[in-house]
């Protein structure tokens, strides 16, 4: 019995983290997105002297808040245990 709830929680776990992939892959490509009209708008309106229009400020604005939230989902997948933190060991 303990084997097969620890066999669906493994699937369960397994599931969880192709969700939090491909919620920060969509994530990066919103912000990456957001950037590009930024730099469209930028150069668009930039002509001839011409002031900048909102629509960059806007664009800014929505990456950082598309960052934000990246940020956020990434603590709380921390916190759950859905990411496990690798990389060098201090002191090394």
């Amino acid at each position: 019995m303990a084997k097969v709830i620890h066999a669906k929680l493994r699937v369960r776990g397994k599931e969880i983290m192709a969700r939090m992939k491909f919620i920060v892959a969509i994530a990066f490509l919103a912000i990456l997105g957001s950037l590009v009209s930024a730099l469209v708008f930028m150069m668009r309106d930039g002509r001839n002297g011409q002031a900048k229009s909102s629509k960059m400020v806007k664009a800014l604005a929505l990456r950082v808040g598309f960052s934000i939230l990246l940020f956020i989902c990434i603590l709380i997948g921390w916190k759950l245990g859905y990411i496990q933190p690798t990389g060098i060991a201090p002191g090394q």
